[in-house]
């Protein structure tokens, strides 16, 4: 069986980051494009914890559908089963550079964020108490100044 291609990238090497995953063209002809938000270097770092990288899903998730600009453009927003980062899927042609200020005022919300999780309720959550917002709030504002604030380009461009 072929590998999927999210398994081809070097996980050795791959940093925390904001990577373009994959294109899909829809049969009407839209391009969605995925992207790898790593929070955590695979193998190297701590992953996230399962109650932060939840709390962070239902932050991130309702910040982004209810956005001004993007939210006819979010596809979906979840958590990777590694925990060392999200999926974003958005409709359009996109690479990491257009973005870069969404994904710093997502990371801004989530670390400023006050009051109870959206969605963080027995009826309309499936595991609702499995969160936990002060980590959530201390990985966002880590990722958003330690890399969004300023990335690189191997923050941007998978490893060769």
């Amino acid at each position: 069986m072929e590998k999927i291609a999210s398994f081809t990238i070097d996980h050795q090497r791959l940093l925390r980051g904001v990577y373009v995953s994959r294109q899909d063209k829809t049969p009407g002809g839209d391009v969605l494009t995925t992207f790898d938000i790593r929070m955590s270097e695979p193998n190297r770092m701590d992953p996230l914890s399962p109650r932060a990288l939840h709390s962070i899903e239902h932050l991130a998730a309702t910040f982004l559908r209810n956005h001004p600009q993007w939210k006819d453009r979010v596809v979906y927003w979840g958590p990777m089963g590694c925990q060392t980062g999200n999926y974003l899927i958005l409709q359009g042609d996109l690479i990491p550079e257009d973005i870069l200020p969404l994904m710093r005022e997502t990371f801004r919300f989530i670390a400023d964020f006050e009051g109870e999780i959206p969605g963080a309720t027995p009826k309309d959550c499936g595991n609702y108490s499995f969160n936990d917002l002060p980590a959530a709030k201390r990985e966002a504002k880590r990722f958003l100044e330690e890399i969004l604030e300023d990335p690189k380009t191997e923050n941007l461009r998978y490893p060769q």
